[in-house]
């Protein structure tokens, strides 16, 4: 819901809000086929909030008393950094590019304060993510049927390409709730987009975050408000499973090699496979975390570690060609210990209770579709997590961050108790 500026404030943002309508859009719509997207992005969101400072001090001071659980999610982000910077500083082997990544994702909260200040209209976010979903969908399906590739992942890792545009097309489904009539259509084609651009990737871990938000959509039924709606996402399962069936999608393929690489595993056989490598990483990281539960280590001493492991014969050799351990939270035990475990899961929990919190309320209604798309943003990052690092590169973290707080703003701007001119 856009608020009204007065008439002198209406003159001085007229022209920026096209420009922040346009960088909206182009966040989802250029995330996929886009190298550096990302990273411009969220500079001109925190050059915004820079230069509109004073407008954005007023507009989340405005806020902090309304909502405890937004202080609760930007304290999660400052201690986010907060805990690697003290760790950079004790000099306990963490390098100083190590920084960068929750630097960067701590001053993504400049596209909150962008959209406290301007107050855009959502419709220009469901536009990009339906137009990403399309752009994600066609490059990998070209890249797949056209040029032949097995595991098309356009200019990025094919999991993570799979994972984002599949989320993508999730979000499309919580955008459909501001879309009326024949309109819902070009939601509904987004939310296929994604899916047909995940299938093409061969990407398995990401079905775990449609088993996700089924029940998501089950438990918030209510929220959709129309046959239509509920039929998209009957329509998206059932999609899901037909691929199954046709031989082209590679689904079927895929299934059938995971399950052989468990058996081959459990059996004794080669463990060099797409499964058997991440069982094979788990078990490292276990080893890893054993030595130093509680502080995490570097690069170099984790390194230096996994080399003795494969010298003492307890894992094979190639787990040292991997840079990662295919799981989110072994990754974050291994590097930063139990503490820096509860520092990275209050980056995820402390916004799914924000998003859960204005779905549970009857008086949110105007924020409900941002966060419903909030919920199943946090749930489907957590989930990719589960078999594979999503965190890992800076790109789908930074997307993650930028798109959270965008999501956060969007929810804060709908809700009937904000005052009408903060800027």
């Amino acid at each position: 819901m856009n608020n009204t500026l007065s008439p002198a404030s209406d003159s001085i943002f007229r022209r920026p809000l096209l420009l922040i309508h346009l960088l909206i859009f182009a966040l989802p719509f250029l995330v996929l086929i886009s190298g550096p997207a990302v990273g411009l992005c969220s500079f001109a969101f925190l050059l915004t909030a820079l230069l509109s400072w004073r407008a954005s001090r007023v507009a989340l001071m405005a806020e902090w008393p309304r909502l405890p659980q937004l202080r609760w999610v930007l304290l999660a982000f400052v201690l986010n950094l907060a805990l690697p910077l003290a760790t950079f500083l004790v000099g306990s082997g963490l390098r100083l590019r190590d920084l960068e990544k929750p630097i960067r994702v701590l001053a993504a909260a400049s596209v909150m304060l962008t959209v406290l200040v301007y107050r855009p209209s959502r419709k220009a976010l469901w536009w990009g993510l339906i137009a990403g979903a399309f752009a994600g969908a066609i490059f990998a399906a070209y890249q797949r049927w056209g040029m032949g590739m097995d595991r098309p992942g356009g200019l990025i890792n094919s999991i993570t390409f799979g994972d984002i545009v599949l989320c993508m097309g999730l979000m499309c489904m919580a955008g459909a709730l501001d879309f009326k009539g024949r309109q819902q259509l070009w939601p509904a084609l987004g939310a296929l987009a994604g899916l047909i651009g995940s299938i093409a990737t061969g990407t398995r871990g990401g079905w775990f975050a449609v088993a996700i938000a089924a029940v998501v959509f089950v438990k918030y039924g209510h929220v959709l408000r129309g046959r239509f709606r509920k039929g998209l996402v009957v329509l998206a399962v059932l999609l899901l499973g037909a691929s199954w069936f046709v031989p082209q999608t590679g689904a079927r393929a895929r299934i059938e090699q995971g399950i052989s690489d468990v058996r081959n595993y459990l059996d004794g056989g080669n463990t060099y496979t797409s499964v058997g490598v991440r069982f094979e990483m788990w078990t490292t990281a276990s080893l890893l975390i054993e030595q130093h539960p509680w502080r995490g280590a570097g690069a170099a001493q984790v390194k230096a570690e996994m080399k003795q492991l494969v010298e003492q014969g307890k894992v094979p050799a190639f787990v040292l060609e991997f840079e990662h351990f295919h799981n989110d939270i072994l990754q974050v035990l291994v590097y930063g210990g139990v503490l820096g475990l509860l520092t990275w899961l209050l980056t995820v929990l402390t916004p799914f209770l924000f998003f859960r919190r204005i779905l549970n309320d009857p008086a949110s209604a105007a924020a409900q579709a941002p966060a419903l798309a909030g919920m199943l943003l946090v749930l489907s990052y957590f989930s990719f997590g589960l078999t594979e690092v999503i965190f890992w590169s800076v790109h789908s973290t930074m997307f993650y961050a930028l798109m959270l707080f965008l999501l956060i703003g969007l929810c804060l701007t709908a809700q009937p108790s904000t005052p009408k001119d903060t800027a």
